[in-house]
């Protein structure tokens, strides 16, 4: 299962941003672009009306680390956008609710056209397949690093083999993300996590949402 790493500062970016990250990121941008140099966090925390620097300072530090931002060489407390050339093309996928990992959870979804959308990195999403975005409530899939908080991006099928990680509709309304085994007329959903234990259904009361393609953490 692909999944987006931390970069160093001075390599290309391949961790999608958040919303607020991302326009912290085009502020600075725009203000290189237009200044020849970086704003100041008291710059930034005044464009968006924010009364800590230290918030800005963890945005910053986010996308450093994110390898968006590096540290300019030659000043201090400086930092410049990686040059576009060396980044990795995104597409913007929408974040279509909550999927509980852990007991299933009734299906979470927002009204049609207000999904908020992330930026993901476009090789973790093939132009030709569908995909979409969950946030995972929960922590049944922790031993497969998927913890409570996080955001999966799915490709959305009917088809899994033994051993995917699925997004499943139990009974037509709730959701969850499990494991994925079939053995006949029965499905195993099969936490990643010892403490719990697998769910078993017939076939027919289960219906395959999407396969888990990455997983996107935000801090």
């Amino acid at each position: 299962m692909p999944r987006t790493e931390r970069n160093s500062s001075t390599s290309a970016p391949t961790l999608a941003l958040t919303k607020r990250q991302r326009q912290v990121f085009d502020f600075i941008s725009t203000f290189v672009e237009k200044e020849g140099y970086s704003p100041s966090l008291e710059e930034i925390a005044a464009a968006f009306d924010l009364s800590s620097v230290a918030t800005v300072h963890k945005h910053v530090k986010h996308l450093v680390d994110k390898g968006y931002l590096r540290k300019a060489w030659n000043r201090s407390r400086s930092v410049e956008p990686v040059p576009e050339e060396a980044s990795i093309p995104s597409l913007q996928l929408p974040i279509l609710g909550t999927v509980a990992a852990g007991s299933p959870i009734e299906a979470i979804e927002p009204e049609v056209g207000t999904a908020e959308m992330l930026s993901v990195p476009a090789d973790m999403v093939p132009a030709s397949k569908d995909h979409y975005v969950l946030r995972v409530r929960g922590d049944s899939m922790i031993e497969d690093q998927i913890c409570n908080g996080d955001l999966v991006v799915i490709e959305g099928k009917q088809e899994a083999r033994n051993g995917d990680t699925v997004v499943a509709l139990v009974d037509g309304s709730e959701a969850t993300l499990k494991r994925f085994y079939r053995n006949g007329a029965d499905v195993k959903l099969v936490p990643a996590n010892h403490t719990m234990a697998p769910m078993e259904f017939h076939a027919s009361r289960v219906e395959i949402r999407g396969v888990v393609r990455g997983l996107i953490r935000q801090f």
